[in-house]
């Protein structure tokens, strides 16, 4: 079955997500400044468009709700999903304003700047209220919104009525995604995360980002202050301590999967559709943690982040060979 065979013309979806999109230049010599790079790559990116693509590498039934500039790299965004499976029937046009453009630096293991082109305004802070498929958010299996999307309007006030709408029916995810340079400051963009996380099920987060949610970045802390308001799941991403997940059967505690990382951008997009095809599996929190761990070390491996998202039998293989190797 072709990419694009694969699109529902008719909901619900099993995934939606609402949020960044934008094309990623990379570059294809590592270890060296942008100064210096001679050649790029170029692929889709965003981090809610690459949870949507990694959910679609699953079969999963996804659209995404975003905007983008009326230009070639807008044509190419529409271009790219179709390629990959996901509907982008609520991927619309604004005029006058450019499809944002993202570069990045590449010094594994662990160093990845990235220079955001996003001005005069990124035409994914332009989705509007009126303009929302209500239907198609409160049907969908998961909706998944991020903390950029609240960072201006009128993206905020959509965020944040897509995510009452949704009565936190399903799986409501919040992916806390704290980017300083979107925001005036860390307390403000708690303020705004604060009011979008009793709409949520479940929110995910590296220690930085759930500091900026909940204002602690103490693994448990953290966790724990998610369950008081009323998330099922909170996930904390701790780097090389692994994932905490937190639900009501308890905690859980998974290490990270040993990879040679190329470049880490994109590892927690990959971990984010993992997350979604696993709680539509119905999956136990073990499990997902494990199988979105191992997704999301598969993309660190990789050059690119939309393309590299993997396969379930690509993800199924390096776990087994992590278990092989123990």
């Amino acid at each position: 079955m072709k990419a694009s065979e694969r699109r529902r013309p008719d909901g619900p979806f099993e995934v939606v997500t609402m949020g960044r999109v934008g094309v990623d230049i990379y570059p294809e010599q590592v270890g060296v400044g942008l100064d210096r790079v001679r050649s790029f790559g170029k692929f889709l990116g965003g981090s809610a468009t690459n949870v949507a693509v990694a959910a679609a590498r699953y079969g999963r039934g996804t659209a995404l709700i975003t905007r983008t500039g009326d230009d070639p790299f807008g044509r190419f965004v529409h271009q790219a999903l179709d390629g990959y499976g996901v509907d982008d029937r609520f991927v619309t046009a604004v005029p006058g304003l450019p499809t944002p453009v993202t570069f990045c630096e590449i010094f594994p293991p662990d160093d990845f700047p990235l220079y955001f082109y996003r001005l005069p305004k990124a035409p994914d802070l332009e989705i509007r209220t009126e303009e929302l498929d209500l239907d198609a958010i409160r049907s969908a299996g998961v909706f998944w919104v991020t903390v950029t999307g609240l960072c201006q309007e009128p993206s905020r006030t959509a965020t944040l009525e897509a995510l009452k709408a949704r009565a936190k029916s399903g799986v409501t995810v919040v992916d806390l995604d704290y980017r300083p340079m979107f925001w005036e400051s860390r307390e403000e963009a708690r303020s705004w995360v604060r009011e979008a996380l009793p709409y949520v099920t479940v929110a995910a987060g590296n220690l930085d980002e759930w500091d900026t949610a909940v204002g602690t970045a103490d693994a448990r802390a953290a966790a724990k202050a998610a369950r008081d308001i009323g998330i099922d799941l909170a996930v904390v991403k701790q780097g090389p301590e692994g994932v905490l997940a937190v639900d009501g059967s308890g905690e859980v505690r998974v290490p990270p999967v040993p990879v040679e990382v190329v470049n880490g951008l994109g590892a927690g997009d990959a971990f984010g559709g993992a997350l979604c095809h696993g709680l539509l599996a119905g999956w136990e929190t073990e499990r997902i943690m494990r199988f979105a761990n191992a997704a999301g070390a598969i993309v660190a491996s990789r050059l690119s982040c939309s393309d590299a998202m993997p396969t379930q039998d690509e993800v199924e293989a390096k776990l087994d060979g992590v278990s092989d190797a123990g």
